[in-house]
C-alpha cells in the first residue's frame, strides 16, 4: 500500500510539472503564432533581438541530452550491481548538471532583452528559469543519491 501511494505520488507530481509547463508553452506558441496589435504584430516582438538557438541553447540542449544518457547509464550500473560504474555516471550527471547550470546563468546575463520586454521576455525567463530551478533541484537530488551510493545504501 505505501509503494503504491508513493508511485500515485510520483505520477501526480509529474502530471502536475507537466501541465505547468504546457502552460508556458502555450503562452509562447498563443503568442507566436499570432502575435497582436501590442507587440507590433511581429514576432518576436518590434525592439526584441532574439538569442540564435544555433550557439548556447543548442549547447545546453546536448548537456542536458548527455546527462539524461549519463544517469540513465548509472541506474542500469546500480541495477546490474555495479557501483563503481553507477558513482561515476551519477559524477558525470552532476557535473553536466553544474555546467548546464552555469551556462544558463551565463545567457540569462548576456541576453538582450529583459523580463520586462513584452511577452517575449517573460515567457522566455520564466520557462528558462523554472527549468534551471528544476535543474538545480535535479542536480541536489542525483548528489544525495551518489552519497547514499557510495554509502551501500543501494541494491540491486
Amino acid at each position: 500500500v505505501v509503494q503504491q501511494g508513493l508511485r500515485m505520488g510520483m505520477i501526480l507530481f509529474i502530471v502536475s510539472e507537466i501541465m505547468f509547463f504546457f502552460a508556458f508553452f502555450w503562452a509562447f506558441f498563443t503568442s507566436s503564432l499570432s502575435p497582436v496589435f501590442n507587440i507590433g504584430g511581429v514576432w518576436p516582438p518590434a525592439g526584441i533581438e532574439a538569442i540564435s538557438p544555433w550557439g548556447l541553447p543548442l549547447l545546453n540542449t546536448i548537456i542536458l541530452l548527455s546527462s539524461g544518457a549519463s544517469v540513465t547509464w548509472a541506474h542500469h550500473a546500480i541495477v546490474g550491481g555495479f557501483k563503481k560504474d553507477a558513482l561515476l555516471g551519477l559524477v558525470i550527471t552532476i557535473i553536466f548538471a553544474v555546467i548546464f547550470t552555469g551556462l544558463q546563468g551565463f545567457e540569462y546575463v548576456n541576453a538582450p532583452f529583459a523580463m520586462s520586454d513584452s511577452v517575449y521576455g517573460s515567457v522566455f525567463f520564466m520557462a528558462t528559469g523554472f527549468h534551471g530551478f528544476h535543474v538545480i533541484i535535479g542536480t541536489i537530488f542525483l548528489f544525495v543519491c551518489a552519497f547514499r551510493l557510495y554509502l551501500d545504501h543501494f541494491s540491486r
